[in-house]
């Protein structure tokens, strides 16, 4: 069984996770993982939608199957300059934008120039506007305050700021003494640490892959197409993501959630079964859940068309799409599931 390696967990997660990728913007933290991977001897190539799909001869060539991180993230891009100078915003994806107030923040330009800010609220002062305690904190009442003496939009233009660019709000990544990995986007950078760890390990002790097997790290997830470039030959995909907790949900921090349906319906019956086979045998500590609201590169695959068996898996995250957290544990236990799946012990 795969050895966990916490040192290196962290070594790897904070360089991935203060990477700023969000979807759309992923070149940065996808050549990051490209010269990981290749270092530890695997063929890759960085595919025209910008994903990464690494491939692996197996020991046996009668079926390929495939696993998948995504490494695009939640973010924010300036929809428009205002006259005051601060900066209108849409999202990327589905952050919980009441979270977002008083974070700080990067805006990326397009010729290369990074200027810092802060996200307020429009109403950021409470001895200034009667509703700074009740204004809603959603994208609209959101707004960039540059960390630049602008006083217009033609200042701001000055710096080359524009509409388009991309905004990053930071990831307050720690990993506490408790063991608990607390940061945004657990969701999913947890699970392309995960991947990279698996392939450090098999490149180190010099393992095989049971089948023929392409490992992908995924862009565009969090907008809902991002596995549909995936290669059409596969047989058998079990992506990583993150498993839920809340509500009347089995899922908890320290376990591997398997996920039986989700809001696109069941994932394949007989692979699922086969993961929960292998955890229960194994003495993993793992959950099997329904998550409602919630989408995978497993539907995106097979919208686009790829003919094969889909399962999910991944580390249970509190308060996701807000101030995530998981635990070590709950990694550890993804880890151990996905190498039971691809490696030949």
């Amino acid at each position: 069984m795969i050895e966990f390696d916490l040192k290196y967990f962290k070594e790897i997660a904070k360089e991935v996770f203060e990477c700023d990728s969000p979807t759309g913007y992923t070149h940065n933290a996808i050549n990051l993982i490209k010269s990981k991977v290749d270092a530890f001897g695997f063929e890759s190539k960085i595919l025209n939608n910008g994903a990464l799909e690494v491939s692996v001869k197996g020991e046996d060539s009668s079926k390929v199957v495939a696993t998948s991180a995504h490494v695009d993230t939640l973010g924010l891009m300036v929809r428009s300059i205002k006259a005051s100078g601060t900066l209108a915003l849409t999202k990327l994806g589905g952050p919980i934008t009441p979270t977002l107030d008083g974070e700080y923040c990067k805006v990326y330009t397009r010729d290369g120039k990074v200027y810092e800010g802060t996200v307020l609220s429009t109403s950021p002062a409470t001895h200034v506007f009667p509703d700074a305690n009740t204004k809603s904190r959603d994208i609209d009442n959101l707004e960039v305050r540059l960390d630049e003496v602008v006083h217009s939009k033609a200042d701001v233009e000055k710096l080359g700021i524009q509409n388009g660019d991309i905004v990053c709000y930071d990831t307050k990544f720690e990993v506490t003494k408790s063991g608990f990995l607390k940061t945004r986007f657990i969701d999913d950078k947890a699970s392309a640490v995960v991947l990279l760890m698996l392939l450090k390990y098999v490149s180190e002790k010099k393992l095989k892959f049971k089948y023929d097997t392409k490992i992908y790290f995924v862009v565009y997830e969090e907008v809902g197409h991002g596995a549909s470039m995936v290669s059409a030959d596969i047989d058998e995909f079990v992506t990583l993501d993150m498993g839920c907790v809340g509500l009347d949900l089995a899922g908890n921090e320290e376990a591997v959630s398997i996920c039986a349906k989700d809001s696109g319906g069941p994932y394949d019956y007989e692979l699922t079964t086969r993961l929960i086979n292998m955890a229960k045998e194994n003495k993993l500590n793992y959950t099997i859940d329904i998550f409602p609201f919630y989408g995978s590169d497993i539907g995106a695959a097979s919208r686009a068309g790829v003919d094969f068996k889909g399962a999910l898996i991944g580390t249970g995250v509190s308060a996701s799409h807000g101030m995530e957290r998981t635990h070590v544990k709950g990694i550890e236990n993804t880890l151990k599931l996905i190498y039971l799946y691809l490696i030949k012990d």
